[in-house]
C-alpha cells in the first residue's frame, strides 16, 4: 500500500509541475465561468487536505490558521491575488506536505493502515487510516489535478504534448 501511494503522489506531483509551468503568475486567481477552483485555491487546499490526512496519519500539523480558512473545505476561492501565496510558494508547500507524507508513511506498518480512522466524522465512508490515505493522497489529489487542467484549457493556456489525453 505504501509503495502504491508514494509512487502516485510522485506521479501527480510531476503532472502538476507541468501543468504550473504554463499558467503565469497574474492568471493564478482567475475564474473562468463555471470553473471558481482557480489555481491559487486547488494548491492551497491541497496543501490543507495533506496536513488533514497526515494528522490521521500521525504527523504534527504544520500550517498556520490560515490556511483552513481559505483552503479547507467549504472555503470559496476569491479571484483576488492578493489573498493567496504565489504559485512558486504554492506549489513549495504541497511540495513540503507531499514530502512529509512521505516520511511518516516510512515510519507506518501494515497495522497502522489497517488502524481505524482516527477522525470519527469520516469514518463511516473510510473506516481505515488507509483508506483515507488512499482516497485523500490518490483520488483526492487526482480530482484536483483534472480541474487544473480543465481549468488550464478554459482559459486557453497550452497544456505540453506529454499532459493531452492523459
Amino acid at each position: 500500500m505504501k509503495d502504491g501511494i508514494r509512487n502516485s503522489i510522485r506521479l501527480n506531483l510531476g503532472f502538476l509541475r507541468n501543468l504550473l509551468s504554463v499558467v503565469p503568475e497574474d492568471k493564478m486567481t482567475t475564474q473562468p465561468p463555471g470553473l471558481p477552483n482557480h489555481p491559487a485555491w486547488t494548491l492551497g487546499h491541497l496543501v490543507h487536505s495533506f496536513q488533514a490526512i497526515g494528522e490521521e496519519l500521525g504527523v504534527e500539523p504544520w500550517l498556520d490558521d490560515g490556511w483552513e480558512t481559505k483552503f479547507g473545505t467549504g472555503s470559496k476561492p476569491v479571484e483576488d491575488g492578493a489573498n493567496y501565496p504565489a504559485r512558486d510558494e504554492l506549489l513549495a508547500a504541497v511540495e513540503d506536505g507531499a514530502e512529509r507524507i512521505g516520511r511518516q508513511l516510512d515510519l507506518m506498518s501494515f497495522e497502522d493502515f489497517a488502524a481505524p480512522l482516527p477522525d470519527a466524522r469520516y469514518r463511516e465512508v473510510f473506516p481505515t487510516v488507509g483508506e483515507a490515505a488512499t482516497h485523500i493522497l490518490c483520488a483526492h489529489f487526482s480530482f484536483h489535478i483534472g480541474q487544473l487542467t480543465c481549468w488550464i484549457r478554459t482559459t486557453d493556456l497550452p497544456i505540453h504534448s506529454e499532459m493531452d489525453e492523459r
